[in-house]
């Protein structure tokens, strides 16, 4: 046991010491964090400095960082989320991975002489681009909400989607007498429909009531632990059917993208994901036989830019086939040209299926590596060459798009519940998120969304659209907030104005020196509201009653404003109203709430 544990760490801390390293230096060089993990696997690996061996053992773990991320992906994609980019992603999506999958799997066969069944496995996985590459890219140049940005993230869409009956293909390619004796094709075809439409069934009437168990019970670590549930169940059945777990982990995605639990679910699974896909990479370069590559140096460089030119060429005509200025396509093309990290998963499908040799896998892992390092150079190179021309006004053909403002609301209680439908009215889109089951339930039925979740994590609210929205109010109950919180959120999103229900004034004195743009009393102005129409009860002049309140508001904000400045609830004493203006003098300080 001792031996082990000694094991594990003797060979996880340079792994990891590496990986942090050279992660680090990718990305300030802007060459994104797969390349930083890859160079630290070859490094700290066997062929370089051999810090830690047994790579084969560590990438078995390591894949679950690959089902963990189909799950992700089938957490996106809610049906109306689909039916709006339905052209892009089934029609431009569809060709791009058909057109470039044909295309390359010729140029394979052309440059190696292959047997059609390993240049179509090395093929089809080189049409795919890297989504862990490109959307940081476009996130980082502010072009995500962009329609250059939405097509580019289409294609990525139908990419991950395709990753499915790409292994399926491999699959049914394989020499491999293991899968030679295994069933029949239309036999694996009901087994997969059957396996489909029974994690359908569990996903509806097993999964969601279990995820509302959990939500009533407010137990956030039994959370991650049914996530993980979800994903690796999945996944076994899968595999116990002899089918793709991938499949499995993608299907479990979809059956809860529509649930109320999906944001926390992300949040949950995400820091799992992150970790398990970088271990993913470091093993993917510690298998990397260099010295194949040392071999044969100009094939590697040569079929790297025959990869890339091969996939732009492909995109920019499709691009312009879709309606796409020429920049605009070319740059489309330029930007997913590389090879991406589902080739390694699918190399590796092949060497198992006998189609391809271990070095073939090296090598052609090794020009995806080379394929993904030229993309950050590509784009800046060519930037000037891309830059659509100015307008008259001064403004380029292509901005943002602009579907109106957008809000985080936190809280859908009784509070919430006005300041959304307010905001509704007017025209601007409401994400809601809430702890309350039974709360999101009934929302449920009047045909408004709210999400399960806390809403004062800063990963909840970055999943829930925070870092895109122009506001976030927190209308939740009671008093979670002060000052140091509220700063947190605001430097991790500073973009969206911030409003805050307070309990009463001393939440309002707790966040008095918080980047709020409001802070509102939640009883207040109902309060101010019963007086007047008490007053107006009796024949009080609708002047007078203006005047009382003018009065009222005047010497309250003042009262507040000295409170917030001292800390020190006493102050302002003698501007309280009583029946003799003797709180002052009876040393008393009403509990007052509002």
């Amino acid at each position: 046991m001792e031996h082990g544990t000694a094991s594990l760490l003797h060979d996880f801390a340079p792994l990891l010491g590496a990986a942090l390293v050279f992660v680090l230096i990718f990305r300030k060089l802007g060459l994104g964090a797969t390349l930083g993990y890859l160079v630290a696997g070859s490094v700290v690996g066997p062929q370089v400095l051999g810090l830690v061996g047994n790579a084969e053992s560590k990438l078995a773990i390591a894949e679950l960082g690959i089902t963990l991320l189909l799950f992700l992906v089938g957490l996106e994609l809610s049906p109306s989320r689909l039916w709006q980019m339905k052209r892009d992603i089934f029609g431009l999506g569809l060709l791009q991975v058909a057109l470039c999958g044909i295309a390359i799997t010729g140029v394979v066969w052309l440059a190696t002489h292959f047997s059609w069944a390993a240049a179509i496995a090395l093929g089809l996985p080189l049409a795919l681009s890297s989504t862990a590459q490109v959307l940081p890219m476009l996130q980082s140049a502010g072009r995500m909400k962009t329609p250059f940005g939405e097509r580019a993230f289409a294609i990525l869409l139908f990419q991950d989607l395709s990753i499915v009956p790409l292994i399926t293909i491999v699959a049914a390619l394989s020499r491999n007498p293991a899968d030679a004796a295994g069933p029949p094709g239309w036999q694996l075809a009901l087994w997969t429909v059957g396996a489909v439409v029974g994690l359908i069934l569990a996903g509806r009437f097993l999964l969601r009531p279990l995820f509302r168990l959990i939500g009533n019970m407010g137990e956030r670590e039994m959370f991650v632990f049914a996530g993980l549930f979800t994903v690796i169940a999945s996944a076994a059945v899968m595999q116990a059917l002899g089918l793709s777990t991938a499949l499995g982990a993608f299907i479990a995605g979809v059956m809860l993208a529509d649930s109320p639990y999906r944001h926390e679910l992300e949040a949950d699974v995400e820091p799992f994901r992150s970790i398990l896909l970088g271990l993913f990479f470091l093993a993917v370069g510690m298998m990397l036989d260099l010295g194949a590559i040392v071999e044969r140096p100009v094939f590697v460089v040569g079929m790297a830019l025959a990869l890339i030119a091969t996939k732009g060429v492909v995109i920019f005509g499709l691009g312009r086939l879709f309606g796409m200025p020429w920049r605009s396509a070319l740059a489309l093309g330029l930007l997913l040209s590389q090879g991406g990290e589902f080739g390694f998963v699918l190399f590796a499908q092949a060497q198992n299926a006998l189609l391809i040799a271990p070095e073939a896998a090296s090598v052609f892992g090794a020009i995806v590596t080379l394929s993904m390092a030229t993309t950050p150079f590509l784009m800046m190179a060519t930037r000037k060459f891309r830059a659509e021309p100015e307008k008259k006004d001064g403004k380029t053909p292509e901005g943002p798009r602009h579907d109106g403002a957008s809000a985080v609301v936190v809280g859908y209680g009784r509070f919430g519940q006005t300041v959304a439908q307010m905001l509704l009215a007017q025209g601007i889109s409401v994400t809601v998120i809430d702890t309350d089951v039974e709360m999101i339930e009934i929302a449920g039925g009047f045909g408004m969304k709210v999400y399960y979740g806390d809403g004062t994590r800063i990963d909840m609210l970055r999943l829930a659209g925070a870092a895109d929205a122009e506001l976030l109010l927190f209308c939740t109950d009671g008093d979670p907030f002060d000052a140091e919180m509220i700063g947190a959120i605001h430097h991790a999103f500073p973009g969206p104005g911030i409003f805050v229900r307070a309990f009463d004034r001393r939440s309002v004195v707790k966040l008095a020196n918080a980047p709020v743009e409001g802070v509102f009393r939640e009883v207040l102005d109902s309060a101010v509201t019963m007086a007047r129409a008490a007053m107006a009860s009796v024949g009080v002049d609708d002047g007078e009653i203006d005047r009382t309140e003018d009065l009222y508001r005047k010497a309250d904000a003042k009262r507040l404003l000295q409170q917030s400045e001292t800390g020190d609830l006493r102050q302002g004493r003698d501007m309280i109203f009583t029946h003799a203006r003797v709180s002052a003098a009876s040393g008393t300080v009403p509990d007052d709430a509002g």
